[in-house]
């Protein structure tokens, strides 16, 4: 399975490949419908669930989100826990901007909200 979706100004970046271990997200996330914009995530991670194999490496390097951007990534994580809980090792990696205190606090808020190990890194000027 694979998800893969260009950015545009509203709406992030996404890379979803099971058989790669790989899920990443970039960018901003305002879409006008998160739910709708969401949707193919869930369900693209709904099939990560049925598929064993690989490690899972998971890359959130958001410059903004959303309220209802910030409540669809909550569930994005419950969903990502729950491959975790069936024996699949996954790593998360929060990246932010080193000036953006707040955006390293909301990944600290959902690691210890989810119960679940972050790891924590500064974007590069790049991304």
């Amino acid at each position: 399975m694979q998800l893969f979706l260009e950015p545009t100004k509203n709406t992030p970046y996404v890379n979803m490949d099971a058989h790669k271990g790989i899920i990443e997200f970039r960018g901003v996330s305002s879409p006008e419908n998160s739910l709708a914009f969401y949707e193919p995530v869930f369900e693209t991670l709904d099939a990560y669930k049925n598929t064993s194999g690989t490690d899972l490496e998971v890359n959130m390097a958001f410059v903004h989100f959303n309220t209802s951007s910030s409540k669809c990534l909550f569930d994005i994580f419950k969903q990502i826990k729950r491959i975790s809980n069936s024996g699949r090792e996954v790593t998360i990696n929060w990246f932010y901007d080193e000036y953006d205190d707040d955006m390293k606090e909301v990944g600290e808020d959902y690691s210890e909200i989810l119960d679940m190990e972050f790891m924590y890194h500064i974007m590069d000027e790049d991304e």
